[in-house]
């Protein structure tokens, strides 16, 4: 069944309000924010720098700091270079929250640009709405939310993972296995994932979930080699993917056995899992390396020419970059650095970025963008195999669906 266009969602009326509130309030508005003065302005940049999830957040800290980078060269934002403030979220939400707070009060940023894992975005979104501060979070998720604090510059389900279902379905893949780690992401998109399923006549042969950082895999991937599932969708996180990858080829499993379909495995990830281990699988993205757009050369020429010729761009990286560009570009719409300002300004904000031209719906505060379908190849990069024709309006509430209806409330 085809989806229906997305319909107002209950939840969606914070976004709404607050918007209201905020265009009311921007004539009464005078001066600038703490955080700027006549030369600079001060944002925050919050990713783990140590710990399980380093393996993906380091890289997405140097996209948003070559995107800082280019800015300031060109010039900067209304004339003031950005200074960023760089903390470690250390791959544990209590410090997320922590560092957040500490950005947006001892450090006066503007906005910040970061998180990784669900959990901690999570953490961080009462931080950012008690402070009213604007938090850019640039990684595919679960859904069911949306914030006046909250930027989305990642995909939605409906951008990733149900066009994923669709094409392991279209591809006549009717059982899957599903493993995951341990926190909010994967468990609600593996719910989203039973409702699709049994919308579909598809079979869950099996569930499983490991903490942050597991490492031993053998009796999940012993299983997925006995049971032979047609699919395997895959929601771990982190290093844990490196180990799942190495045990499940050691297990004799391969892509023309039970293919796996990975949201949370790009490029920077399958250099550390190494390509041998997985190439033939599978990913459902935005954005590749190898995606075919002009903005997309340049961007990785440039990435390449600052952190080495040996480095990779992926999904989350590129989408982490585009956030400080439609930062920008709010802010130059809005004239002005301040949150309500800068929020007014949103809707349909768009850039050429490398994935393609991308659109802030201001409805949800997530982005218009495609969806495609990776394999990985020999090289350890990613070959799109699919791609939506056309980009996807976010749903992040799924109300388009009517096979969600019990998850979305």
């Amino acid at each position: 069944m085809a989806p229906q266009p997305p319909r107002p969602h209950p939840r969606l009326s914070a976004i709404a309000a607050t918007l209201a509130l905020t265009l009311a309030a921007t004539a009464c508005a005078s001066g600038d924010p703490a955080g700027v003065d006549e030369d600079t302005v001060t944002v925050g940049m919050l990713h783990s720098l140590s710990g399980t999830m380093a393996i993906s957040e380091v890289t997405v800290r140097d996209a948003v700091e070559l995107a800082i980078d280019e800015i300031n060269a060109d010039g900067g934002v209304l004339g003031r270079q950005i200074e960023p403030v760089i903390e470690d979220g250390a791959s544990d939400e209590a410090t997320f929250a922590d560092r957040a707070n500490k950005l947006l009060n001892d450090d006066n940023a503007v906005t910040v640009f970061g998180g990784w894992t669900s959990a901690s975005r999570k953490a961080m979104l009462p931080v950012f709405e008690r402070n009213n501060g604007l938090l850019w979070y640039p990684v595919q998720y679960e859904g069911l939310e949306a914030s006046p604090n909250i930027v989305y510059t990642g995909a939605t389900t409906n951008q990733q993972i149900i066009p994923a279902l669709d094409y392991l379905r279209e591809q006549g893949h009717s059982s899957l296995y599903l493993v995951g780690s341990d926190y909010v992401f994967p468990r609600t998109a593996n719910q989203i994932i039973t409702a699709y399923a049994g919308a579909h006549d598809m079979d869950i042969t099996a569930e499983e979930y490991t903490p942050l950082g597991h490492t031993e895999y053998s009796t999940i991937t012993n299983d997925i080699a006995r049971t032979q599932p047609d699919a395997v969708f895959n929601t771990l996180n982190g290093d844990s993917n490196v180990s799942f990858f190495q045990q499940l080829r050691s297990a004799g499993v391969t892509p023309d056995d039970s293919p796996v379909l990975s949201v949370s495995v790009a490029e920077e990830e399958i250099e550390g899992i190494g390509a041998d281990n997985i190439a033939g699988h599978l990913t459902a993205w935005n954005y590749y390396q190898t995606t075919q757009t002009d903005t997309n050369t340049g961007f990785v020429q440039a990435f390449t020419d600052t952190y080495g010729a040996d480095r990779v761009t992926s999904d989350p990286m590129q989408s982490a970059y585009n956030a400080v560009y439609l930062w920008k570009a709010a802010v130059e719409e809005a004239d002005s650095f301040d949150v309500d300002d800068v929020r007014a300004a949103l809707d349909g904000t768009s850039i050429d970025a490398p994935e393609g031209t991308i659109t802030i719906d201001g409805d949800t505060q997530h982005v218009v963008k495609t969806a495609r379908i990776g394999q990985i190849n020999d090289d350890g990069l990613i070959d799109e195999i699919w791609a939506s024709p056309e980009p996807v309006t976010p749903d992040p509430y799924l109300t388009g669906y009517d096979w969600a209806a019990d998850l979305t409330g």
